[in-house]
């Protein structure tokens, strides 16, 4: 329980805790940075970790200053946007490689995490949209995980997947990291900073929770 109540902190007070990061480990925070979100894009068994909130909050402090009048900021953006963006990137494939390797045969039992209607669904999923599916996970939390490793066991075809993965890898990154950069620092969104960082969250998880409850509603069982 200790555990979890930590990480609840620090997912929920990113601002803070990235500041103590950067303070006391200086430039290796860009390597920390890089690492939680290599892992939570590329690792199936990680899709818990903040993705969405943290690039947020890396925007915020590459525009706040390491102290009043300096021209130093306490991240650089012209590190930051490429260096994650190649993270989210690398996580990307090496979750498509992983998925496959492994292929079809992890859903061929039921698991507690992957069940074959998982597959099943995604694969109709990626039929319908086709390779936009790569770009449109990339701002669900838990979607974005597990969507390239599918792609993988799916077989969809590498040159196909590459392409969005780039393209799904770069909007997610400039996207949210520019918005924490050019509104973080905003008095009424510093000052209410943890409040912002639950909306974040919600509006992340709300498309897939909006499907849920639509499908409760209709009657029809769940895709989950």
């Amino acid at each position: 329980m200790e555990i979890i109540k930590h990480f609840f902190d620090l997912v929920m007070h990113l601002d803070k805790t990235l500041i103590d990061v950067v303070q006391q480990y200086g430039g290796l925070t860009y390597l920390i940075l890089f690492l939680i979100i290599f892992t939570e894009t590329g690792v199936v068994i990680f899709p818990f970790l903040p993705g969405d909130s943290l690039l947020f909050v890396a925007g915020t402090l590459a525009a706040r200053s390491v102290s009043p009048g300096s021209d130093q900021t306490l991240l650089h953006l012209t590190y930051l946007i490429p260096l994650l963006f190649i993270a989210a990137f690398l996580g990307d494939n090496l979750n498509y490689f992983i998925g496959d390797y492994l292929g079809p045969k992890v859903f061929q039992k039921d698991y507690k995490l992957f069940k074959r209607k998982y597959l099943e669904d995604t694969q109709a999923f990626y039929a319908k949209h086709g390779g936009k599916t790569i770009i449109m996970a990339r701002f669900i939390p838990i979607v974005r995980t597990f969507a390239p490793f599918v792609a993988g066991v799916g077989s969809m075809k590498y040159a196909y997947f590459i392409s969005y993965s780039v393209g799904g890898a770069l909007l997610w990154v400039i996207s949210l990291t520019m918005a924490g950069y050019l509104f973080g620092n905003i008095p009424v969104v510093e000052k209410n900073f943890t409040i912002v960082i639950y909306l974040i969250i919600l509006v992340s998880v709300a498309p897939p929770l909006f499907q849920f409850l639509k499908q409760k509603l209709s009657g029809r069982p769940s895709e989950a």
